[in-house]
């Protein structure tokens, strides 16, 4: 198979995970599109070194390491243009008065992560989505296991606040 015809079709079959990490942690569709096509075009622009190797885990290694810069890189050059304000936006209906419960709690979920400063999300974000040990995250960020540790600690205990008032969405039976 070709390059071309070859990164085609690696792309397909990984673009819809990478999609939903990238989702997760910049909580914005659009801004995720974007993330995934960057990954991927830069990806594309090395395929013919990367594919030498010929070995699957390390190329999907490889994209979320590129994602997960790409998301961190956006995030520092946009900083100055986001906008604090006092009262936060509707929140969704409770488990009760909506028939589509699992959105609620998925809506939910994803606002909680949007509280998240870029590299604690991205920690829960590889963590506890993508399932990856500490060690590997350390790696992907660059730095080392105990920070990992630490923002995870941070992260969680912080998602605890945020999600407090919505205890019956989340352990409802």
């Amino acid at each position: 198979m070709d390059r071309a015809g070859d990164f085609e079709e690696f792309a397909a079959n990984r673009a819809g995970r990478l999609f939903q990490v990238a989702y997760l942690m910049c909580g914005d569709w659009h801004q995720a599109q974007d993330l995934v096509q960057t990954t991927l075009a830069k990806m594309y622009s090395v395929w013919g070194r990367l594919r030498r190797g010929d070995d699957e885990p390390a190329l999907d290694a490889y994209a979320r390491k590129v994602l997960l810069r790409c998301y961190l890189s956006h995030r520092r050059l946009r900083r100055s243009g986001e906008i604090a304000v006092g009262d936060l936006p509707d929140t969704p209906a409770g488990p009760d008065d909506h028939p589509a419960a699992g959105s609620d709690l998925r809506l939910t979920l994803v606002a909680a992560l949007r509280t998240l400063p870029p590299r604690n999300r991205a920690v829960v974000v590889l963590r506890y989505l993508e399932d990856h040990p500490i060690e590997a995250v350390a790696e992907m960020l660059g730095t080392t296991p105990a920070a990992v540790k630490g923002l995870s600690t941070r992260s969680l205990a912080r998602l605890r606040e945020v999600l407090a008032d919505d205890r019956e969405l989340l352990f409802r039976p």
